[in-house]
């Protein structure tokens, strides 16, 4: 039987199936990249919910994993040479588990350059801009007077659409005509942008139409609509 109990984080988060890929997340834009690629692919997981409310990211056992003390982060018992692999860092783990998988970043060495440096435009800007949109638009941002600091994070937003427009104008996914972890990293975001955040016309979505085609492809795939969903919930 696999032990794990070398690694802190599971005295906190027992694993009840030591065998397979633990997951430490919560269904935000960031969390559930990674539980979609993992509905994607099937890899066996077992997903341990990090209540942020009860400051579970700010335990000594989550910082252990990743001292960033941000979700998602992963536990694999048989990472590279078949021995446990702790991974933090959305972008990192979807480029792991891709690898491990053979699926979702191309063979070929030019197309799957393409969908990193993609992947990489998801890290380094979507999600850090339209996470500001957010606190501005929906959060405690909300209240400022002053809206520059809101109008900022929304136009560079809307940039960043016209970006992904004119990508979707030429090819199916962003990546090219392969879906691949370029899209399963940027559909969340896009979907809390005008879904959660409530900030469609604040940003001009309807202007997008090759954004909301290919989001609305991506929200029909059945590994997406689970992936959404993990971790659940806690029961009432």
């Amino acid at each position: 039987m696999t032990d794990l109990s070398a690694f802190p984080i599971t005295r906190k988060w027992p694993a009840r199936h030591p065998e397979r890929l633990q997951l430490y997340s919560l269904p935000t834009p960031n969390g559930v990249k990674v539980s979609i690629l993992l509905e994607e692919t099937g890899l066996p997981y077992e997903v341990h919910r990090v209540d942020f409310q009860a400051h579970d990211q700010l335990s000594s056992e989550f910082l252990s994993l990743n001292p960033n003390n941000k979700i998602p982060a992963i536990l694999d018992p048989d990472g590279p040479g078949g021995r446990p692999l702790a991974l933090f860092e959305s972008g990192a783990i979807l480029l792991y588990l891709a690898e491990k998988t053979g699926r979702f970043l191309p063979a070929d060495p030019a197309a799957r350059w393409q969908a990193v440096q993609w992947l990489m435009f998801q890290m380094g800007g979507v999600g850090p801009m339209f996470g500001q949109v957010g606190f501005f638009h929906k959060f405690a941002g909300k209240d400022y007077e002053d809206k520059r600091p809101r109008d900022r994070y929304a136009a560079e937003a809307k940039r960043l659409l016209g970006v992904l427009e004119g990508q979707l104008g030429r090819h199916a996914w962003i990546a090219g005509d392969e879906y691949t972890v370029a899209d399963i990293a940027t559909f969340p975001w896009v979907r809390n942008l005008v879904g959660f955040y409530g900030a469609a016309d604040l940003v001009g979505f309807a202007d997008f139409p090759q954004v909301q085609r290919a989001l609305d492809a991506f929200l029909a795939r059945p590994a997406v609509q689970r992936g959404l969903a993990i971790p659940p919930a806690p029961a009432r």
